[in-house]
């Protein structure tokens, strides 16, 4: 693949990286030399993007499992150190999100929201942290939103399971600053991805104005999901060396006004 090395021989784990900014994020990083391990439930988009990548010359590694569940999140980073011998970058994207007024949410949907948002960030962050550790040096990259700064109109699960993981991420920061480690959010707002369609779909169903030119008065037009993958890869770098401890807002405005 075409490389200018940002990355290179740099071994990274993303969660969620089948779909969307995850993948638009596995694409880039291993055009930069990345080793690149997908973690994801969705079996046949990951390895689909996999067969891709290989396919050009990429190390692209695949592994199904679901992040929220303990004993899966194991099994995949054993798995991934098997492969790569390390893991330098891990990439917390994996998320889901549901929208609907507050009162009508169900503890269930509590529940899975924390579990699919926070929980997998803390299950894959303590199974990767302790080689990070021994190695003297890591990064660990999470997917927040822009829902920590600016609510939204009934995703008040949704911001609350990613200030949770927002903040694990600065205190992962602050906790191990000086043994080598950095951590850093990044912020996006509405980005055109499945999961930012699927957003603004549940959104117009309680009326609210979602759309594209609703979106645009917002935040100027739609995120591209290559416009997050690029802040993931500077976070990810090098290049971000000082770095650490930081929320960066992809959103183009969105909550500066």
């Amino acid at each position: 693949m075409n490389s200018l090395g940002k990355l290179r021989d740099k071994r990274v784990l993303i969660s969620g990286g089948a779909n969307g900014a995850g993948a638009a994020s596995t694409r880039l990083f291993a055009a930069e030399g990345a080793h690149v391990a997908i973690v994801d439930k969705d079996r046949a988009a990951g390895e689909l993007l996999c067969k891709e990548l290989t396919a050009k010359g990429a190390d692209v590694i695949f592994f199904a499992a679901d992040v929220s569940i303990p004993e899966e999140v194991d099994r995949s980073v054993r798995a991934v150190y098997d492969a790569f011998g390390r893991i330098d970058v891990l990439f917390n994207h994996a998320g889901i999100i549901i929208v609907k007024p507050f009162l009508d949410f169900s503890l269930e949907e509590w529940n899975e929201m924390m579990d699919n948002n926070a929980k997998s960030a803390f299950l894959l962050s303590r199974a990767v942290l302790p080689g990070m550790l021994e190695q003297g040096k890591g990064v660990l990259v999470f997917t927040s939103t822009t829902g920590v700064r600016a609510a939204t109109h009934l995703e008040s699960l949704y911001s609350a399971s990613k200030a949770a993981m927002h903040s694990l991420s600065r205190s992962i920061a602050v906790e191990y600053r000086d043994r080598g480690i950095r951590a850093n959010a990044l912020c996006p707002s509405f980005v055109r991805t499945r999961h930012g369609e699927n957003e603004i779909e549940q959104l117009r169903d309680y009326g609210i104005l979602a759309s594209e030119r609703d979106v645009n008065m917002m935040q100027g037009r739609i995120c591209e999901p290559e416009e997050v993958a690029e802040v993931a890869l500077f976070l990810a770098s090098d290049a971000s060396s000082f770095v650490n401890g930081a929320e960066i807002f992809v959103d183009n405005t969105f909550t500066a006004v």
